[in-house]
């Protein structure tokens, strides 16, 4: 027989995000669902976990602003685009600059996009 309070121990040292992948885990092995509330509980818990634990970014225009050339020489900095491509990127609404970079360049890319007068945000 299987010391539960062994199994005990190591289920409460789990992270959410563990937790979460066990009952998935237990899910397709038994073919059985967890019960709604308790499912739901810790793919909440995961949800918000993995949001506080975001590692790539993507650096989007919103909007570009009253300074279109300055705009445009910065995402030619950021990025290997020519003019024309740079300029396309810079005016169309929504446009990614930079995808799945780390939050530190994010960062400077949303400084530096911001500073030459565009409205960035990063997703």
């Amino acid at each position: 027989m299987a010391d539960l309070k062994k199994i005990m121990e190591e289920l409460s040292e789990l992270s959410v995000l563990e937790a979460a992948e066990l009952v998935e885990m237990l899910e397709e092995k038994w073919g059985v669902s967890a019960a709604a509330p308790v499912a739901m509980a810790a793919v909440a818990g995961a949800a918000e976990e993995a949001a506080e634990e975001k590692t790539e970014f993507d650096v989007v225009i919103k909007d570009i602003g009253p300074k279109k050339i300055q705009v445009i020489k910065a995402v030619r900095q950021l990025t290997s685009l020519g003019l024309k491509d740079a300029k396309e990127v810079a005016e169309a609404p929504d446009s990614k600059v930079m995808e799945g970079v780390g939050k530190e360049a994010a960062e400077e890319a949303k400084a530096l996009l911001e500073e030459a007068g565009a409205t960035v945000e990063l997703a």
